[in-house]
């Protein structure tokens, strides 16, 4: 029996609080209380060693049922796409036409929050239409 408890999903970026910011509007997360022995996050920041100080954010889903969010700088940028990706899952259970514009509206809350569209894919004989897009630094999600 594996002794994995939950998962994090972590983020490199260039800019985290940037990204943080947006995901945290996309999908309802909160901040989690900081960690235990510190009144902030940003005394817990400051007890941290020279040189792995500086901006990182943590979002949790209010309800506890989804994976915590982290986001963490990185001096390197994003050169390729990315080999793993989120579906924010917009339009379960819905098809057809109904689903498409339940996917543009999202997309539409999204893009007014900084992320990009980046194309429709209709659907098909296996699968329902999604929508891919990207976030506030250009990594690759799907509306589905």
């Amino acid at each position: 029996m594996p002794s994995i408890k939950q998962i994090q999903i972590t983020f490199d970026c260039a800019e985290p609080e940037r990204v943080a910011r947006f995901w945290r509007e996309a999908l309802g997360y909160e901040v989690p209380p900081p960690p235990e022995g510190f009144a902030t996050w940003s005394d817990a920041d400051r007890a941290r060693p020279h040189g792995h100080q500086g901006p990182a954010y943590a979002w949790i889903d209010p309800v506890g049922t989804e994976p915590r969010m982290f986001f963490q700088r990185v001096p390197e940028g994003k050169t390729v796409k990315n080999r793993l990706h989120l579906d924010v899952r917009t339009g379960t259970g819905l098809v057809g036409e109904e689903r498409v514009a339940a996917l543009e509206a999202e997309c539409a809350r999204l893009v007014a929050l900084g992320a990009v569209r980046v194309r429709l894919l209709p659907a098909d004989e296996e699968d329902e239409s999604c929508l891919v897009m990207q976030d506030v630094e250009g990594n690759e999600f799907c509306l589905d």
